[in-house]
């Protein structure tokens, strides 16, 4: 969903509500279910859909799935296809959650009907078929930043345990210092300019002192997080604080796999070689399989 002006003025083109299963592309071999899940203490109900394959009915690994879209923008729909083949590949559970998104649910909205999900996955394994110690999360760009925020969240609050964490091109860090951001202002598909405004919206009257758990790299200790992988791109401003948090996480001892992709922008997009395409794909399955199957 790349935008060329600003955030604000796309958020009526990106504000659908979400299909119904029936007019969803259907995913051979996958079967997918919708519910309205409890919401946080105050909150509305969180819609999630869950991805099973249907080739199988031992208990599986579950991943909670969280879209990207700079905390404003993006649905439970724009990762339909992506969680489909993400519970064909890797054999596993795939929980899509909608959240409510910025500037009309800032922070710590999104977050909480996240954790909402995932606690009521760790719940109810036994109803969606799913094995209650192979928990994980992923998300890519600012999804990236809420799975990496519930790692600390569930950590801190003796939450769900979680085995993984798989996080693409992820959003972590608000004070926006880093190399690739100071020199990344004009990239394709995501720059310093939407990173600045993508961080106002979410925080609003926080900017400039965020909580750990909307800036996961603001977090002082990382210990006790579950195993990662972290992929960033070349030419992506997101680029160096990927591998700086991959790099702390493996500094607090927690097992983590990174991989800069050369060449590429952000989220993998904008033009670039197919064969590249389907090879970063295929990656991210395969790593995303091997994380749920240790």
């Amino acid at each position: 969903m790349p935008v060329t002006g600003r955030l604000v003025d796309a958020l009526a083109d990106y504000r659908a509500a979400p299909l119904a299963l029936h007019r969803l592309p259907p995913v051979p071999g996958v079967r997918v279910r919708q519910e309205l899940v409890p919401g946080p203490s105050g909150a509305p109900d969180v819609l999630v859909r869950v991805y099973r394959p249907d080739d199988t009915t031992a208990a599986l690994p579950a991943v909670l799935w969280i879209h990207g879209g700079g905390f404003v923008l993006g649905g439970i729909d724009s990762v339909h296809l992506s969680a489909a083949q993400a519970a064909a590949a890797a054999s596993a559970v795939v929980v899509a959650v909608r959240y409510r998104l910025a500037p009309e649910a800032r922070f710590p909205a999104p977050l909480d009907d996240c954790y909402a999900a995932l606690t009521w996955l760790a719940g109810n394994t036994a109803e969606v078929g799913a094995d209650p110690a192979r928990l994980a999360v992923a998300g890519g760009s600012s999804g990236g930043a809420l799975a990496a925020g519930l790692t600390l969240l569930a950590r801190d609050r003796g939450g769900p345990r979680l085995t993984f964490q798989h996080l693409s091109t992820p959003v972590l860090d608000d004070r926006l210092t880093s190399g690739s951001m100071t020199a990344f202002t004009d990239t394709p598909i995501w720059n310093r300019r939407l990173a600045e405004e993508s961080w106002q919206l979410y925080l609003g009257d926080l900017v400039g002192d965020a909580p750990v758990y909307a800036a996961p790299a603001r977090a002082a200790d990382l210990s006790g997080l579950p195993p990662a992988y972290i992929s960033t791109a070349q030419f992506d401003p997101l680029r160096d604080e990927g591998i700086a948090y991959a790099l702390r996480l493996a500094d607090a001892g927690v097992p983590v796999e990174l991989h800069n992709f050369p060449a590429e922008y952000h989220a993998f997009g904008q033009g670039g070689d197919p064969r590249d395409q389907r090879r970063i794909g295929a990656e991210h399955l395969q790593a995303l399989r091997r994380g749920l199957h240790p």
